[in-house]
Formats: C-alpha cells, structure tokens, sequence
C-alpha cells in the first residue's frame, strides 16, 4: 500500500488545502492529512476543531485520514509506514522554505520522498491568515473555504475579537 503524508496546521482549511489533498488522495492508496500540534503558534482552533473540520470537507474521500502530531514530520511519516510527504506549493516564497525542509527530511529519514505539487492557479494567493483577516474584516469567505466550515470560521473569529 503506498501510503502519504499531507502535513499542516490547517487553521483553518482552505480551499488550497482540499486541493492538495484530493489531488494526492488520487496519486497513493491512503493520505493521512497530519494536522500539527505547534504550541509555539496561537490558533483560531484547536487542534481537535481543526480535526474536525477537515473531517467534514473530506467525506467525499474514502482514503483520506485526518490524524494529529507533534514533533518531527519523518517520524509521524515513519510510525504510519508512508513513503511520501505532499506538500503544496503556491510561489517561490513557498519553494525555498519547503526545499529547505525537504533536504532536513531527507537527511533524517532516506527512506520518505517528499513530493511538491504545484497549488492550482485559482488558489495561489489563498491562506490561511489570508482567510481569518478577510473573515475578521467582514468579507465574503466563500469562494476560499468549503462551505461546512465558513459559519465555524466566523463564530471562531467573532469570538476572538469579542474578548
């Protein structure tokens, strides 16, 4: 079975990210979506929110799994036998940070290949802070996220800035 790993934060999931996502649902057996655990970063959602947010856009994809880690990639991709992390690229920018971390990977573990696959033009400026500042500035999300997540996002940012 030839297994990846799609990893990211995904605070919140963007249209880029169920991209990506589908697009390597179609390349391996299983995909596991890895969202990450980063204490150093204050997100809009928890990790378990963030979990099942992604479970509600990813129905429609029988070998996609959403699991959770912390720690080092290689290892996540180890303890879960995948031969492959996915990882999508929107610009240059994106490029050189992810090749960097690419060789890292590699380096601690020969036997996982990273893959980069380019974002879909549609989606190429699209993010996740991108997402929360449009939502915080009371725009229209909806061509960036999929719909079962656009009211979470909204509650989520007006309860932040109603603290």
């Amino acid at each position: 079975m030839r297994i990846a790993i799609c990893p990211g934060s995904f605070d919140p999931v963007t249209l880029g990210h169920l991209d990506i996502i589908s697009r390597s649902a179609k390349l391996f057996d299983k995909v596991y979506v890895a969202v990450l655990k980063n204490s150093s970063k204050k997100p809009l959602f928890s990790v378990e929110k963030r979990i099942e947010l992604l479970e509600r856009c990813i129905t429609d994809l029988p070998n996609v799994e959403v699991i959770t880690f912390s720690g080092l990639l290689v290892d996540c991709a180890k303890e879960n036998d995948a031969i492959a992390i996915v990882k999508g690229l929107r610009a240059v920018t994106d490029f050189e940070y992810e090749f960097q971390m690419a060789l890292i990977n590699k380096k601690l573990n020969r036997e996982v290949e990273t893959l980069f696959l380019n974002t879909n033009a549609k989606y190429m400026y699209l993010s996740s802070s991108i997402v929360k500042e449009v939502a915080r500035n009371g725009g229209d999300i909806s061509d960036f996220v999929h719909p079962a997540v656009i009211d979470d996002i909204k509650n989520a940012i007006d309860a932040t800035d109603n603290r």
